[in-house]
């Protein structure tokens, strides 16, 4: 969970796999530009499928220190793999937690800068666009610049390191 001094950049891996890797990678990047840098891997979290049905039993605990975790980082890199040509289903479900989990469901999002980097087995550009659109929606001020590497062509460190620099400087908006 969260350290006391909240980090510079919480990066999000959406799976247990190459981007968990990836999403150390840019850990250590952004600690080697002298940052504080968080890893928060969605995989190891115990929230149950969001279903409208789930949610009438009541919200599930690990929410709230989710929401909190996110709510302390003033920017976020979402690792991510293409699932079926869109955003892998823990990500897509811890989306819609949170935003069922108060009464302003953009409220986590907006204005939040965030990088959007991707290792998958083909090109990983339609997750990269659909999770650009859901993002933007929300609120956030989605990164120009994605990063996306399959194995036959990995991140290189200076990729990693040039979208961090444009994270970087770009700061919350106060809506």
């Amino acid at each position: 969970m969260s350290s006391p001094i909240s980090p510079d950049v919480l990066v999000i891996a959406a799976s247990n796999g190459q981007n968990l890797t990836l999403a150390q990678r840019f850990v250590d990047q952004v600690r080697s530009l002298g940052q504080r840098a968080e890893l928060l891997d969605l995989t190891s979290l115990d929230l149950p499928l969001f279903t409208p049905q789930v949610k009438e039993q009541g919200m599930p605990a690990g929410v709230g220190p989710l929401h909190k975790q996110l709510m302390a980082a003033p920017r976020w890199v979402i690792c991510a793999p293409e699932y079926n040509g869109s955003i892998p289903p823990v990500l897509t479900s811890a989306i819609a937690w949170l935003s069922v989990q108060g009464d302003d469901f953009r409220e986590l999002f907006n204005g939040r800068p965030v990088a959007m980097a991707t290792v998958s087995g083909g090109a990983g550009i339609e997750l990269l666009t659909v999770l650009r659109i859901q993002l933007t929606h929300l609120g956030a001020q989605v990164v120009g610049r994605t990063l996306a590497g399959n194995q036959a062509r990995p991140a290189k460190d200076s990729s990693i390191q040039e979208l961090l620099k444009r994270l970087l400087q770009m700061s919350p908006l106060s809506l």
